[in-house]
């Protein structure tokens, strides 16, 4: 450990933050900015959580092991912590190319008229129906997107400040009327499959939009509250207008971490690494500081937890200092996952049988591994059934067409999130299983391009285990909970507390488990720090 930095972290704190994920230095960024002093202890050797660039084969090649593109983070926070100063620059991504095994492919590049003639030849209707479905999609998401910077109120709180907040909340749903009321609510509840049957008749069209309902669940797109995944997913962009649009961060997600912890910094937080918080120290009902697992002692009248709820309520505070009830409400938060990430080098870029003539360009979007929403299906219910899915489906990117810094000229780096393993993979190391679920990945990938197997130079395999183990995401969940109707908004992560509090008086949370959560974001993050300010104003 740098011991001077240990050194430069001494003193008194105004806040210390549990956890240096990307939410945590958002947190403490826009505390410092504020004129706090922030301190955050992290647990690793490097910040960033989820967000993280790493060199797992020497460095000259570098991948974004878990979280691989950005969308969801808004204006107000990159603006904010002015993060272009600070290094964080993204590209928007290229078309979405899925190839089928039988010769056909989709290749949509956002053009209202090219995409007309790909979807023509699946299904005439189909292709009709897209420009409908996104300005349906819009409509609903012009008044949903904002509530994602809102913080939830209290709902059935009877008190002045909390009836004042959920009239609020009522106010700035008036835009969608009853239709956009009823579309809301259908959209919270539906199955991701259930909606695009109402939308479109073609297995492949519909399978390539499900990706995105079901895109690190423990559901299929059969279940219910899968649409709404969809729209999560689909409310951002990178800053060039397009709904949905997602883009790659230079130099990897772990660019992002990097420039709002220099963001952070500059402002005035100290940041210290290998700092593994073994206990937040409560006296009074009040929570005054922290030990770390090596015995060191942080004070400060505000502790911020950014880790997953379970590490922060069941391991780090004393079951003593907390509700029954409240207890009950973590105890059972849902964070199940069947997701394994798979990162690959290559030697040169896939030639897919269906358009061996595409430019590198036009694979620069994702790359889908997905036949059709019975393909889809089929693949979770293998893991629902205890087995990892025969024929996995994945997500997959090549950044290094956009961003070479990522590896040597000639070479290209692919990553690829891909699903369903069992959940309960978590609970233990699986590798002869995920090196065996990795070969048929990468063997569909084979079937589709021919010699992409023997272009694979090298490759990482992270599953559910080594993501809790490693990252801190218990079960495996990247979204440190699943983001199912009774998991979202005002229950996000227990009814009460869904406002960056908690039941005990000084501690607060901002992981992913709360509101906003769900991609890197930073939004719980900056709720979170708009709540210890606006506390701390109530408190003079």
């Amino acid at each position: 450990m740098d011991r001077s930095a240990d050194n430069r972290t001494r003193g008194t704190y105004d806040a210390i933050i549990v956890g240096g994920g990307h939410n945590g230095l958002v947190a403490a960024a826009f505390l410092a900015r504020a004129g706090l002093r922030p301190l955050v202890l992290e647990a690793r050797a490097v910040t960033g959580g989820a967000a993280t660039t790493e060199t797992p084969w020497g460095p000259e090649f570098k991948v974004t092991a878990l979280s691989y593109v950005m969308s969801l983070m808004p204006p107000t926070i990159v603006n904010g912590l002015r993060l272009p100063e600070h290094g964080y620059r993204v590209v928007p991504m290229g078309p979405d190319f899925m190839p089928f095994p039988d010769g056909r492919s989709l290749l949509l590049t956002g053009d209202e008229g090219h995409d007309h003639a790909q979807l023509s030849a699946f299904s005439g209707r189909d292709a009709d129906a897209m420009p409908r479905y996104e300005a349906w999609l819009r409509g609903v998401s012009d008044v949903l997107a904002p509530l994602l910077m809102k913080t939830p109120p209290n709902v059935g709180s009877t008190r002045p400040r909390d009836l004042i907040e959920q009239l609020r909340l009522a106010w700035a749903m008036r835009g969608l009327r009853t239709r956009g009321a009823a579309d809301a609510v259908r959209l919270f509840t539906m199955s991701i499959s259930d909606l695009l049957d109402e939308w479109f008749e073609s297995p492949q069209v519909k399978g390539t939009m499900a990706i995105n309902g079901v895109i690190g669940t423990w559901a299929g797109p059969a279940e219910p509250g899968t649409a709404y995944v969809m729209m999560h997913h689909t409310i951002g962009d990178v800053g060039d207008g397009k709904m949905g649009g997602w883009g790659y961060p230079i130099g990897g997600m772990g660019a992002v971490s990097a420039a709002i912890r220099r963001s952070a910094e500059a402002s005035g937080a100290h940041v210290l690494t290998d700092a593994r918080v073994a206990r937040i120290l409560v006296r009074g009902g009040r929570a005054g500081g922290v030990a770390l697992a090596d015995s060191r002692e942080f004070t400060a009248p505000v502790v911020v937890a950014a880790t997953h709820p379970r590490i922060t309520f069941l391991e780090q505070v004393e079951r003593a200092e907390l509700p029954d009830d409240f207890v009950a409400d973590i105890e059972r938060w849902r964070s199940r996952s069947g997701v394994v990430k798979i990162n690959v080098a290559l030697s040169r870029l896939p030639r897919f049988t269906a358009r061996p003539d595409l430019a590198p360009e036009q694979l620069s979007g994702s790359v889908e591994l997905c036949h059709d929403l019975e393909y889809v299906e089929r693949a979770f219910q293998d893991a629902r059934e205890g087995q990892p899915a025969a024929a996995p489906f994945s997500d997959s990117v090549i950044p290094s067409i956009l961003d070479p810094s990522l590896c040597p000229e000639g070479t290209h780096i692919m990553s690829m999130f891909t699903q369903w393993v069992p959940h309960t993979w978590a609970a233990e190391p699986r590798r002869a299983e995920l090196d065996a679920y990795a070969d048929r990945v990468i063997g569909l990938y084979d079937d589709l391009a021919p010699g992409f197997k023997a272009s694979v130079l090298h490759r990482q395999v992270i599953g559910p285990h080594e993501m809790e183990r490693e990252y801190g995401l218990v079960g495996g969940n990247i979204f440190h909970g699943e983001l199912s109707t009774d998991q979202l908004f005002h229950l996000r992560p227990a009814p009460g507390y869904a406002g960056y509090t908690t039941p005990v008086r000084g501690l607060y949370q901002c992981s992913s488990a709360t509101h906003g959560g769900g991609g890197v974001t930073g939004i719980a993050g900056y709720l979170c720090a708009k709540r210890i300010l606006r506390d701390r104003r109530w408190r003079r």
